[in-house]
């Protein structure tokens, strides 16, 4: 193919920006198959390599089943469009921007961010007790994820620096009343994150609706499963295993998520 009339050339971006949109835009697509949608709203983002701190993040109005990686928007921390040509159409959801410039500002770790409002998240999120480690899947993140209170719809910046103190050293925040966050030092972990947490916390409102008594395991137990998911965290091969897997879930549909 000529150079020229590659895609990343025809959008007039690099191949490296370019690749990061195809694969930010399969992850919508997977979070889409797996139903963790919530029509347009929630919001999933990539940091892009460089020193000007821009970050990929959904064009508001598409249909996750449907984002393409021409879909995406490329923002700065302050919530610029920063890219060539007719911007008018570009828009991005003003509380998108607000969760995640937060994250991409304070945590230069965390490469792609994901945030969701599936029914199990949100009801996980109104426990007192937030999320138990009833399953293999939660100890995952046993001593190992973050709590943030509830502030309203997160339009107000004055809430970033409470959603980076809350995060903390973590990867996993559960935002009180409204849902899951989770970043990765790649698409690929932060997939897995998402993938993970949200089948603990279906576990745990399936487990909770039977109303039986629940058995949770000891803590040196949990401490000890926990540890064993984090020695994953240096192995970039097993996540990029998982994905590799993952996209062939979304191969062949109507249009090319990279496109």
């Amino acid at each position: 193919m000529n150079i020229a009339t590659m895609p990343a050339a025809l959008h007039g971006v690099s191949e490296t920006e370019w690749a990061i949109r195809c694969d930010l835009a399969a992850l919508y697509r997977l979070v889409a198959h797996h139903r963790w949608t919530d029509f347009i709203y929630t919001h999933l983002s990539a940091r892009l390599p460089g020193p000007d701190h821009h970050f990929l993040i959904n064009k508001f109005g598409v249909n996750f089943h449907q984002m393409r990686a021409s879909d995406l928007v490329k923002i700065d921390t302050a919530g610029n469009v920063v890219e060539e040509g007719d911007i008018s159409t570009r828009k991005v959801n003003a509380a998108g921007f607000t969760i995640h410039s937060a994250i991409h500002m304070a945590r230069p770790d965390l490469m792609c961010v994901i945030h969701t409002h599936t029914s199990a998240g949100i009801a996980v999120s109104a426990m007192k007790e937030g999320l138990l480690p009833l399953s293999q899947h939660a100890q995952k993140f046993y001593g190992r994820i973050g709590y943030h209170g509830y502030e309203g719809i997160a339009l107000d910046l004055a809430e970033r620096d409470r959603l980076v103190r809350d995060l903390g050293p973590h990867k996993a925040m559960i935002l009180r009343n409204h849902g899951l966050l989770v970043g990765g030092s790649s698409i690929a972990e932060a997939f897995h994150m998402i993938y993970m947490l949200e089948r603990a916390c279906s576990a745990q409102v399936a487990a909770l609706s039977q109303g039986r008594e629940i058995v949770l395991p000891p803590h040196e137990v949990c401490r000890h499963t926990s540890d064993q998911f984090h020695s994953f965290e240096s192995d970039a091969a097993h996540y990029d295993m998982v994905w590799d897997a993952a996209l062939q879930l979304i191969e062949g549909g109507a249009s090319d998520y990279r496109s």
